[in-house]
């Protein structure tokens, strides 16, 4: 028999070394006093699936203001999570949108929910966009097996949801965590196209979509830690790893057919909205979007 000790050796090691995941979104914001963000984050949270078993779940909400995004993700990343998973409002889209970069630029019309607002238009000064280090095409299928109106962006707009994004991609190191940034319609709201077959997501319907792709991320971090783990046991191995690298092509192939797809499908929306709007197209990026 293992004595108690024994027992609390063992349980203290299995969670050391038990995958970790962090499932954020935002608080409040002018233009949006009740945040669903926030709640997706809580409510997948406290989701339990066999899938899932074993895993430490945590979740956050930022307030959303600039300095809470730097105060609060150093702390998030210091509990060296495999996956981080962040929500965001963008009430002006009807999709659930996997982002798949941050760009190097900030709204300076418009003020955090703190009153502050960006003196400069770019968060920092060096590349236009980070990428993002997630299966993209995984996640997008993972979505659509749930039949959530899904699709790629690569557009996160110029408010919190991007500068969280980016400041996230920045933080990743050896591409962990895997980082993913998604954005969520208004919850239970009409659209303004009444016709519109995506106008009333509910709470429910939006957990069990990004359940299905927080088990998608899940196991990619797995995969990649596996390889990870093999690298190093073996490292004479590692010039003949194909297999991976075979794989990651096919990813990225797969990213950029989904991405051009998903472009062709938007386009001619998009091109119309943009000539109707005019010179408001930076108010669009802000309204409705942290």
């Amino acid at each position: 028999m293992i004595p108690k000790s024994g027992n609390r050796f063992s349980d203290k090691i299995m969670r050391k070394n038990a995958m970790r995941v962090v499932i954020a979104g935002f608080g409040p914001f002018p233009g949006a006093p009740s945040n669903p963000s926030g709640r997706l984050a809580i409510a997948l949270a406290r989701r339990r699936r066999p899938a899932l078993a074993g895993i430490e779940i945590a979740s956050h909400i930022f307030a959303t203001a600039y300095d809470a995004v730097d105060r609060d993700l150093p702390k998030l990343l210091a509990r060296k999570p495999d996956v981080l998973l962040i929500f965001g409002l963008a009430g002006r889209r009807r999709h659930v949108c996997i982002e798949t970069r941050a760009r190097n630029a900030r709204s300076i019309l418009f003020p955090d929910a703190s009153g502050w607002r960006p003196e400069r238009a770019v968060i920092e000064p060096s590349q236009r966009a980070l990428t993002g280090n997630a299966p993209l095409p995984r996640l997008l299928n993972a979505l659509r097996q749930t039949a959530l109106p899904a699709r790629l962006s690569r557009d996160a707009g110029a408010y919190l949801c991007n500068y969280a994004y980016w400041r996230a991609l920045q933080g990743a190191r050896g591409g962990r965590p895997l980082v993913q940034f998604v954005h969520i319609p208004w919850v239970g709201a009409k659209s303004r196209r009444a016709s519109s077959p995506h106008s009333a997501l509910s709470l429910s319907r939006l957990v069990a979509g990004a359940e299905n792709l927080l088990i998608a991320l899940v196991a990619a971090s797995r995969r990649s830690n596996a390889s990870l783990s093999q690298r190093v046991r073996h490292p004479q191995l590692a010039d003949f790893e194909t297999v991976p690298i075979t794989q990651a092509r096919r990813d990225k192939t797969l990213q950029r057919r989904a991405l051009a797809r998903g472009e062709r499908r938007t386009s001619r929306d998009d091109g119309r909205r943009d000539r109707l709007r005019g010179a408001a197209r930076a108010i669009v990026a802000f309204d409705g979007d942290a």
